[in-house]
């Protein structure tokens, strides 16, 4: 069902990023398309509650037994962690941040699930100290998708000009992923996610935020851009579905790029398999934001989704806070 929701483009993206990644969560690290196209002919490709059966026999990784239908991936976790301390603080403060990070993941926190490798070892450094000796690069040596999940709360409530917002994109994703690839990938999909809000088309945005992919992500984005149809399992196949920005990425500009709604973005994403959580973050924000920007109500989130995400509450009182 598509309704005026009235959310803005800003809020738009944050719950689009939160939303996709929860649609996602069923049938995350499935890395076989086949299998998923079978299961959406008898069961839908979004919400679904992560079963292992539906892994049997599949080239894939089952971790999320102790999720429902609804919830988050771990990614989502994060997104929503950073939009809640900005509610809450204001401004983004690190210490704070990485207090709130190791109290949520770390023993006896709230968060219950699989621990990828850069919020494990972000952990194993956060742990053993004081609030007041955290350093302030704590993130691992990774490249992963993780790099991605604070960018749309970080972007959407930033006021300021691109400049300021990258260096703080930076600043915010060596936290967690102290990994240049990693940090370069997270401030072209900030430029994107922040070209969109101003009111450039998805298109221009894609293209204008290349000079920041360097040159290990540029040619693989460009190509990305120029695909001419939406064909998501052929650009997974082609840049890889796995967990690093250089496979996530040029995957997320291809479907962006094409897709004429959320709800066909989030779709396509599942569709390709592999880590579409880690993908959905941005991929979700870029495409919720344009069509509020658009002021799109057939393309934008649909209210049906919205009541699927189990932190809805919670993640709307931190929009209205912010």
């Amino acid at each position: 069902m598509h309704v005026n929701t009235g959310l803005t483009p800003r809020v738009s993206a944050i719950m689009g990023a939160l939303i996709a990644d929860s649609a996602a969560l069923g049938l995350h690290w499935l890395y076989d398309p086949d299998r998923i196209a079978q299961i959406e002919k008898t069961k839908g490709l979004v919400f679904l509650q992560p079963e292992p059966a539906n892994y049997v026999d599949a080239k894939g990784f089952f971790a999320h037994g102790s999720k429902a239908a609804g919830d988050a991936s771990g990614y989502g976790e994060i997104c929503l962690l950073a939009l809640k301390h900005l509610a809450v603080h204001g401004e983004f403060n690190r210490i704070a941040f990485q207090s709130e990070f190791r109290n949520h993941f770390g023993p006896g926190g709230a968060y219950r699930g699989y621990i990828d490798a850069p919020t494990r070892l972000t952990l194993l450094k956060l742990i053993p100290l004081t609030p007041e000796d955290f350093p302030e690069v704590s993130g691992a040596d990774d490249d992963q998708l993780a790099a991605f999940a604070t960018v749309p709360a970080i972007t959407a409530a930033h006021g300021g000009p691109l400049d300021a917002l990258l260096e703080k994109i930076e600043r915010v994703v060596r936290l967690t992923n102290h990994n240049d690839t990693a940090v370069v990938a997270a401030k072209y999909a900030a430029s994107v996610l922040y070209s969109v809000l101003d009111g450039n088309p998805i298109n221009e945005a894609l293209a204008r935020s290349l000079p920041l992919a360097g040159e290990k992500l540029a040619s693989s984005l460009s190509e990305a851009i120029n695909t001419e149809t939406l064909n998501s399992v052929a650009a997974a196949a082609r840049f890889g579905s796995a967990c690093h920005v250089s496979e996530g990425l040029p995957v997320i500009v291809h479907i962006v790029n094409h897709a004429e709604s959320f709800q066909q973005a989030v779709e396509a994403n599942i569709r390709a398999g592999g880590d579409s959580c880690g993908r959905a973050i941005m991929l979700g924000a870029i495409s919720a934001a344009q069509a509020a920007m658009q002021n799109d109500v057939d393309g934008t989130i649909p209210l049906s989704w919205l009541a699927k995400y189990n932190n809805l509450s919670t993640a709307a009182d931190a929009c209205v806070s912010l």
